[in-house]
């Protein structure tokens, strides 16, 4: 029965996102054509979602390769007792 309701849910927000979605074209559609209008609202949601997916595919920084880098310092120190 839970499930049921939470997928009634999930069809419910699709709608009304499909609902947002068209009130932004029709709104545009008041000042440009209705295919622009379309158009740059795809491109934004778009932009949107690649925008959270490349902040999440990959770490700003390679922590392994810094720390990896850091110990080879380290083992060329001790070989060179120079410096």
């Amino acid at each position: 029965m839970g499930a049921g309701l939470f997928g009634g849910a999930g069809v419910i927000a699709l709608f009304g996102v499909g609902a947002l979605v068209a009130c932004a074209i029709l709104a545009l559609d008041l000042v440009l054509s209705v295919w622009l209008a379309a158009l740059i609202v795809g491109v934004g949601i778009a932009a949107l979602l690649g925008k959270k997916q490349v902040s999440k595919a990959l770490p700003a920084k390679p922590a392994e390769t810094i720390d990896n880098v850091k110990a080879d310092l380290a083992a060329v120190k001790e070989h060179n007792p120079n410096g």
